[in-house]
């Protein structure tokens, strides 16, 4: 091979590099990554009733302090502190002695009384014949007439007498007015105890009862004024007739389980805080409502009404409103403003800003903008070829083979 040749051939492949050189260097056309995908859905439409909380406490329906109506020593004591007492139960046991004492008193003094009405009548009846024969004056027999009327006056006191002092001799035994848990006494046997209806008398021990027990709350006037417009309307949402349902719950339970009837309220507005008192009563079969203990209520606001709901996780926050993202028909997320209402397990009632027929973004949405194209997937849809499910989604099952 010449010289000349080689130099050409050499020409040749420094052209050739050259030239591969400049194509590698120029830029390649980029491809953007695909919509991301979302899970929608449909609102959700269902009948509820608006739902107000409030805090109180229980309070019993009979509240007693036993406290003696006669005096003496305190012989004996039947009950064990805190437990449940009937009605009639025996709880205190008075010395009766002197009682007894008494009461033999007063019907011997009655006895005499009698013995002296009986002189006193026979005398008349003697008199009546020997004025007639004018064997007495006239004053004579007036004068046994008033005898005759003074023992029968003082055989009615003495009649009075017995009774009262049968009735201490009863008052002597103490027992339950209503059925309930008694606290513990605060009289040990042995002790003088002080009876009677003046305000010194000596408190024995106290009765509350338990079942059923009441449940006492207060409302600001607003929502007082919004409950007696609905009740005249015709809804019945927060009656004084105890028609209405409301449920409890205490402060270690989730739920709002327990359920009662309202059955009081207040007749005036308190001018200090604005409240008035409300009261609902509760049956109390297993005695874990204690008077004293704090509790939540929860209380119809409003009447049973048509609602759309969304999951709480399709919810967004921007700054002080809320929102949620929907896809409208040109594949595009679209951010609406809500109106929250309550919420129900899992869901939370909408009051504006959606209807029923908007495709609500549920799931996917934290890495969606307002404006972007999505690729939208029904819930519950298995999702399409090639296509990734959102975060936080469930992978489809894979068909089965027969």
């Amino acid at each position: 091979m010449s010289r000349s040749t080689i130099w050409v051939a050499a020409a040749g492949l420094a052209v050739a590099v050259g030239l591969a050189g400049c194509g590698q260097g120029q830029p390649q056309q980029q491809v953007g990554p695909p919509p991301p995908v979302v899970t929608i859905a449909k609102p959700t439409q269902r009948t509820v009733t608006d739902q107000d909380e409030y805090v109180g406490r229980f309070v019993p329906v009979n509240s007693v302090e036993i406290r003696a109506r006669v005096s003496g020593y305190l012989e004996r004591v039947h009950f064990t502190d805190g437990q449940i007492v009937q009605q009639g139960d025996p709880l205190f046991s008075i010395d009766k002695r002197p009682l007894q004492n008494t009461l033999d008193q007063v019907k011997s003094t009655l006895a005499q009384s009698r013995a002296n009405l009986a002189f006193t009548e026979s005398d008349l009846q003697r008199a009546s014949q020997l004025v007639r024969d004018s064997t007495i004056t006239q004053q004579q027999f007036d004068q046994r007439t008033q005898a005759k009327r003074v023992a029968e006056a003082s055989v009615a006191a003495q009649e009075a007498a017995v009774a009262q002092a049968s009735l201490d001799l009863e008052f002597a035994d103490l027992k339950a007015p209503v059925t309930g848990r008694i606290g513990d006494r605060r009289v040990s046997p042995g002790n003088l105890v002080t009876g009677g209806t003046s305000g010194n008398t000596t408190l024995l021990a106290t009765i509350n009862s338990i079942d059923p027990i009441r449940f006492e709350f207060t409302f600001d006037e607003a929502s007082y004024l919004r409950y007696e417009r609905a009740g005249k309307d015709g809804k019945d949402v927060t009656s004084r007739e105890g028609s209405v349902i409301v449920s409890l719950k205490l402060i270690d339970e989730k739920d709002f389980v327990h359920q009662g009837r309202m059955d009081f309220v207040d007749n005036a507005i308190d001018r200090a805080s604005g409240t008035i008192r409300g009261r609902a009563v509760f049956s109390n079969p297993n005695g874990v409502f204690t008077p004293g203990m704090f509790a939540r209520i929860r209380v119809p606001g409003s009447s049973p009404y048509a609602a759309v709901l969304v999951p709480e996780v399709a919810i967004g926050s921007d700054q002080a409103r809320k929102f949620v993202l929907v896809v409208g028909a040109d594949g595009a997320a679209q951010q609406k403003y809500v109106e929250l209402g309550q919420a129900v397990g899992p869901l939370r009632v909408i009051k504006s800003g959606i209807t029923a027929e908007d495709n609500v973004v549920v799931n996917g949405n934290a890495r969606v903008r307002p404006g972007q194209k999505v690729t939208a997937q029904e819930q519950g849809a298995a999702p399409a070829a090639g296509a990734s499910p959102p975060q936080g989604a469930a992978p489809a099952k894979p068909a089965e083979t027969k």
